[in-house]
């Protein structure tokens, strides 16, 4: 299976120590280098999915991968570029509103796996609000398991209401999930993970594992 090389790392690194259009055109065969390997490896990753997932199965690896370049139209920061390469994993591709996988390369022990749905929108959040007050029980069970806890620490806390969300009671004993309006949860690696040849595998791992909460969203909103 492909890796990720030290090279793409290293170009990343001195992309955001240099991010400007200057620096970035004289290096620009250096970004499409890491930009195919990183290619490659989702690729595999996809293969690897699709064998527990099949909602993945057939997603082309080119279009699943974010552009480099910045939207800086509502950002203090004009930085141009991301000093990052990532994909989305999904039956939506990069156009997500379906639960899905979402990988990052990033140097300085910055990479890491985001899997769920991030802030949905208010149809779909009322949609697995609902399906976790139906089934507190599985979907309390996900999140807790030997398995689970090995890789994540639970639901990120993204964006999580003070209050009780509409419809439901304070008694409610699935409230502090119903309160969340993002259900992803989210793995670190290290610099020093990422370069491993074995690395492949050890994220299809981590996302087989987080794979149950996947497909819990997805039955709630389908």
């Amino acid at each position: 299976m492909s890796q990720i090389p030290k090279k793409s790392l290293q170009f990343l690194k001195q992309l955001a120590a240099n991010n400007n259009k200057l620096w970035f055109d004289a290096h620009r065969n250096d970004y499409d280098a890491a930009k195919a390997d990183f290619i490659n490896f989702i690729a595999d990753i996809i293969k690897g999915v699709s064998a527990f997932d099949n909602t993945i199965t057939g997603l082309e690896a080119k279009k699943t991968v974010f552009r480099i370049n910045r939207d800086v139209r509502f950002s203090k920061d004009k930085s141009p570029y991301k000093s990052n390469l990532g994909a989305t994993l999904s039956a939506g591709a990069k156009n997500m509103q379906t639960a899905g996988y979402y990988f990052q390369i990033q140097p300085g022990n910055k990479s890491f796996a985001g899997i769920g749905s991030y802030m949905p929108i208010p149809e779909n959040l009322a949609k697995i609000r609902q399906e976790i007050d139906y089934n507190y029980k599985e979907f309390h069970k996900i999140l807790t398991s030997a398995a689970f806890k090995k890789h994540f620490d639970g639901l990120d806390e993204i964006e999580v209401l003070k209050t009780v969300p509409k419809g439901y009671t304070a008694d409610n004993q699935a409230l502090p999930y119903l309160k969340h309006k993002s259900f992803v949860v989210t793995r670190y690696f290290t610099d020093v993970e990422v370069q491993d040849p074995a690395f492949s595998k050890t994220l299809i791992n981590c996302l087989k594992t987080a794979y149950p909460l996947v497909k819990f969203i997805n039955s709630a909103i389908e």
